[in-house]
């Protein structure tokens, strides 16, 4: 029963941090950029929600316009911070995506303070028990956005010209700027997409979580441990290293201590790192959605 009870709870987390792994990935495959501000965009999808539902926005649409509102942030800040820079050496544009975590945090605490919010579950059924253990309906609401999430994802890129265009300027922009594609608008997209996948897991995670400005900062670099452990540019590899986070996270606290929790995802990076730079897809099928 505790096993089963921890894989619930692992299956649940996991799903977050694979939804924040894609985001990475989306838009590392793209620009070859980590988003250290990445984080900041999951605590402002969940904050977006807190508001939206305190002034009685019905949950689809207070979901969709947080999503949105963020998404919007991300174009901005690719439009603003990121495309002026004249020579957009890596070490330049992560310094760049560090100060606007600090950025968005501060603004964030400014605007909704130091205070913890939380939000009520998308439904209120009680705990559906499997042999013992309780799977919370919010645990299936997760899931299944996630798999519906990264589906759509995987449709767009697959069977729309705008995602082949995008995986193009992912395997190269000099020549997809040759065949005709416009680059910059696609990473302009990719900043888009990856903002509001980060809204997408703060929109999720708000009601199992208290939600505050400082919230990001550690869901972000679990999610960033996820995205190297799957394979750094891969959307299956997102989710699968996403999972085992999760998983692996869970077993540990179950089995082991609550104080080793946040220990877990980097010791799991310092590992994939030494045996296995690539992570587990490998490097070679990173950028194959």
């Amino acid at each position: 029963m505790e096993f089963l009870q921890y894989l619930f709870s692992g299956i649940t987390s996991g799903a977050i941090y694979a939804v924040i792994a894609v985001g990475f990935s989306m838009l590392y495959s793209a620009t070859d950029l980590i988003n250290f501000a990445h984080g900041e965009f999951v605590m402002l999808g969940a904050l977006c929600l807190v508001t939206m539902k305190a002034i009685g926005m019905p949950l689809p649409i207070a979901f969709l316009n947080a999503v949105l509102i963020v998404g919007l942030i991300g174009l901005i800040f690719e439009r603003l911070a990121i495309r002026p820079v004249k020579r957009p050496q890596p070490i330049v544009l992560v310094i760049i995506t560090v100060g606007a975590s600090i950025f968005f945090r501060g603004m964030a605490m400014i605007l909704w303070g130091k205070d913890t919010y939380s939000v009520p579950p998308f439904s209120d059924h009680p705990p559906i028990i499997i042999s013992g253990a309780a799977l919370l309906p919010q645990s299936l609401w997760i899931l299944f956005i996630v798999l519906a999430v990264v589906a759509c994802l995987y449709l767009f890129y697959q069977k729309t010209l705008t995602g082949k265009a995008m995986q193009a300027c992912a395997i190269s922009k000099k020549a997809a700027w040759l065949m005709g594609i416009p680059a910059k608008w696609m990473v302009s997209l990719s900043f888009l997409l990856s903002a509001a996948m980060g809204a997408v897991a703060g929109v999720i995670i708000a009601p199992i979580t208290m939600c505050s400005y400082d919230m990001g900062t550690m869901l972000g670099l679990k999610g960033f441990c996820a995205a190297m452990l799957g394979g750094l540019g891969s959307l299956w590899g997102a989710l699968l290293g996403g999972f085992l986070l999760g998983i692996l996270e869970a077993m540990g606290v179950g089995f082991f201590s609550s104080s080793i929790k946040d220990a877990i995802a980097f010791l799991l990076l310092l590992f994939i790192l030494y045996v296995r730079p690539g992570g587990i897809i490998g490097a070679v099928q990173a950028k194959r959605f």
